[in-house]
């Protein structure tokens, strides 16, 4: 069911006109550095670099909660589609900043956990290390999700555990 939503989605950006399209950006020269650090750092494998792709946030959060959705669209800021090999992120994302590196390293686990084929429980249990990895990695800067993102360890835990 969520994969037929994101091709769904994947189909209906594609179809929108170009103003408020999702745009296929060069794919930033540190995705290659960020996955590597990733492999070193968290057992996970190297593997070919996925397509970046900007859209706007309302589109991410359709592609990531569905049609109808009523999480506000500041909330979701990107998505990584496995069925498409594609991390889509925020319009208006620049990666010039350690928090929107950071984004882009916890979609980067997301694309090597599909490429090891990693299977979990719940999507709660596939967050727990991109979540692990996006804090490190902000550490590496002196800040934390919690100061960058008003993500605290309660709604970190409510976000990384199967419920059912």
């Amino acid at each position: 069911m969520r994969r037929s939503v994101l091709v769904l989605a994947v189909l209906w950006l594609a179809a929108m006109n170009a103003a408020t399209a999702a745009e296929r950006v060069d794919t930033p020269p540190v995705l290659q550095t960020i996955g590597m650090w990733l492999a070193a750092n968290y057992d996970l494998p190297l593997a070919e670099l996925p397509a970046v792709v900007t859209a706007p946030a309302i589109e991410l959060v359709t592609m990531r909660y569905g049609a109808g959705a009523t999480i506000s669209s500041p909330e979701v800021v990107a998505v990584y589609d496995e069925d498409v090999n594609t991390i889509f992120l925020a319009a208006g994302w620049t990666g010039r900043t350690p928090a929107e590196l950071s984004v882009l390293v916890h979609e980067m686990v997301h694309h090597l956990q599909a490429a090891a084929e990693m299977r979990f429980a719940c999507p709660g249990e596939r967050e727990a290390l991109a979540y692990r990895a996006q804090e490190a990695w902000l550490r590496l800067f002196g800040t934390d999700l919690k100061s960058t993102f008003n993500i605290d360890p309660a709604t970190l835990l409510v976000a990384t555990v199967c419920t059912h």
